[in-house]
């Protein structure tokens, strides 16, 4: 058993898929600013990242070639509108996750979350999925100057939580939440069903790989 009395969790890709939420909003987006479409499958590459790389790698795609400043903002803005709308609507959670996070509740560890997504978005979500009361703390990619890849919010988690990184894991689908983790020197693990475009979580090198999110659960309580 590995022990651990923190656990931050990033959260698209990881506990819900939110790429049918997101395709919505870059959809609308696109049609907002007289684009066609994007797949699912395009999306789903795209997430991973924050709200601006997203809005940037859809506008990429649509304009083939680098949107200035001025179509950037105004496509960011036109996502965020559409997406306040369609957040938290219609979620859909990994299999196990709600479990698996009441378990750990129950055994006692402390829960937080670290995403990248603006958290202007993140209350709603969670608010809708009844897991409010789960985390102790939630941070956004613009809750602080630094986001995911850099350890600057994990490791401002355990700072205001009072716990050691050392005693702390990281659980993710991405590159940037094993670098993160890595760098705040942290445990990680790597889960293999999220995004993180269409490369395979264990080339990041994270301390475990699983490909079911109820595993955490035999990782973390099994005696």
């Amino acid at each position: 058993m590995a022990d651990f009395d923190l656990i931050q969790f990033d959260l698209d890709g990881t506990l819900i898929d939110s790429v049918p939420q997101l395709q919505l909003a870059v959809n609308q987006m696109l049609a907002q600013l007289g684009h066609a479409p994007a797949a699912e499958p395009a999306v789903r590459h795209w997430v991973g990242n924050g709200a601006d790389m997203l809005v940037r790698r859809a506008l990429t795609a649509a304009l083939g070639a680098e949107p200035d400043a001025g179509a950037q903002q105004a496509a960011r803005a036109a996502f965020d509108a559409a997406y306040d709308k369609v957040a938290d609507q219609g979620l859909v959670f990994y299999p196990g996750v709600l479990d698996t996070l009441a378990a750990l509740r129950r055994a006692g560890k402390r829960l937080a979350i670290v995403t990248n997504k603006p958290y202007r978005f993140v209350p709603a979500i969670l608010a809708a999925s009844g897991l409010s009361e789960q985390f102790e703390l939630v941070l956004g990619g613009d809750s602080l100057p630094e986001k995911k890849p850099s350890p600057a919010p994990l490791l401002h988690v355990c700072r205001t939580l009072d716990m050691d990184p050392a005693r702390t894991l990281m659980v993710g689908d991405s590159e940037n939440d094993v670098l993160a983790a890595q760098a705040a020197g942290m445990a990680v693990v790597g889960l293999t069903y999220g995004y993180n475009y269409g490369r395979d979580i264990a080339d990041s090198g994270p301390d475990w790989v699983l490909s079911d999110f109820a595993a955490l659960a035999d990782l973390l309580l099994t005696d």
